[in-house]
């Protein structure tokens, strides 16, 4: 009885998430506040991740598809008001100012430095030098459940700990995907999966193209930000592409170094 009231809130206490980051979405584009627009996506975000992986996991994928798209079209719209078309940047722990949290800087300018540690915050928008925008990377919440499934914080592993542990984690513990493979070569990452499930997302995103260029889709977004820590260095998505056949999953990632 008491477990089930507990699912019960827990239920509430996600769809109030769900339901605030919509609010604040649709606010957004009524009164054009960028601001609210990334708060928005962020919240929706942690809400739709959080209702997935909760003991009803089984809920329809459509749900977290239509949020996708909303958020999707928001950063599509700052990306084209502010026109901007470079590859973001995903930072590293040393760049932030919250060790923990993750932040995508889209430079206006192909090469450009990155922003110092004191111009990322992440009620910032915008950076005037270097010039570009900040960004929540849409796969952060993602990528924190990865570290709590791990019971570890990316910060304080490396790549060989995420070329081990990460296809475990998406393949057993999360049953995101039927294989996984990391290929590590130089500054190149390669991820290989089968049987994502998270597909259908990806293709939500696509259709919002300066988006999936800019920040990629949620499970790579996610992969991304967990490079970033455990490298302690910049991080591209520098291709993603799916099979015709929508079975197989390839992104690929590349470590700027400074």
């Amino acid at each position: 009885m008491q477990r089930t009231r507990r699912k019960r809130l827990n239920r509430i206490a996600v769809f109030a998430m769900l339901t605030l980051g919509i609010s604040l979405t649709v606010i957004s584009g009524i009164y054009l506040s960028s601001f609210l627009a990334i708060l928005g996506v962020g919240i929706v975000f942690w809400g739709a991740v959080l209702l997935y992986i909760t003991p009803a996991r089984h809920v329809p994928l459509t749900l977290l598809n239509a949020s996708t798209a909303a958020n999707a079209g928001n950063t599509e719209r700052i990306l084209t008001e502010l026109n901007l078309t470079e590859k973001g940047r995903y930072l590293p722990p040393k760049y932030l100012k919250n060790y923990e949290s993750s932040l995508i800087f889209i430079p206006e300018k192909p090469i450009q430095p990155l922003p110092k540690r004191e111009e990322t915050t992440e009620e910032k928008l915008t950076s005037k030098n270097p010039s570009g925008v900040f960004l929540t990377p849409p796969g952060m919440a993602l990528s924190k459940l990865f570290e709590q499934q791990l019971r570890v914080s990316f910060t304080k592993t490396d790549l060989s700990y995420l070329q081990q542990n990460l296809p475990k984690l998406l393949i057993e513990h999360m049953e995101i995907a039927e294989t996984a493979e990391i290929q590590t070569q130089n500054d190149k990452i390669t991820i290989e999966l089968t049987g994502n499930i998270l597909n259908e997302i990806c293709q939500e995103t696509q259709k919002h193209p300066r988006t999936h260029e800019a920040v990629g889709c949620l499970l790579s977004s996610a992969i991304a930000c967990a490079i970033a820590k455990a490298t302690g260095k910049a991080v591209i998505i520098e291709k993603e592409t799916q099979t015709p056949d929508n079975k197989t999953t390839r992104i690929e990632y590349q470590i700027l170094e400074e």
